[in-house]
């Protein structure tokens, strides 16, 4: 075995950041009444749309039943609305009024969290661990 034992697992050392930049993402997005993954989902929306269940969970990175979870949560919320797509099987996924609104007030709130972290890493770090992240 590699490593020393005193080294931590990347997975276990990843996940317990992701866990801490989730929680300052979703302590500044709170006012607006979503969290980031919920930020995420409706950005993606806007990028996209009107975009297929299937389109939307490749884009993300993430299954099509997890992605059909979170938009009906967003549709509920009256964020998104969902349509039939050109093909019956497949709903389409479009942002409400109210999602474009959210969307207007988290924007600035999610791009100063960016700000934040660039500037407590450092613009050069910042870039690295994009980077790096992108590798995996």
């Amino acid at each position: 075995m590699t490593g020393s034992s005193s080294r931590s697992c990347y997975c276990i050392a990843l996940r317990a950041a992701s866990r801490r930049l989730t929680a300052l993402y979703d302590a500044a997005l709170q006012p607006a009444g979503i969290n980031v993954a919920q930020f995420s989902l409706l950005r993606n929306v806007e990028r996209a749309q009107p975009v297929s269940l299937t389109e939307l969970g490749r884009r993300m990175e993430l299954d099509r039943s997890t992605v059909g979870r979170n938009v009906r949560l967003l549709q509920r919320m009256g964020l998104v609305r969902m349509t039939p797509g050109s093909d019956q099987r497949e709903a389409s996924v479009g942002l409400e009024p109210a999602g474009r609104e959210i969307l207007s007030q988290a924007i600035p709130v999610w791009q100063g969290v960016q700000d934040r972290i660039q500037a407590q890493l450092g613009e050069e770090a910042a870039g690295q661990l994009r980077d790096l992240l992108a590798r995996l």
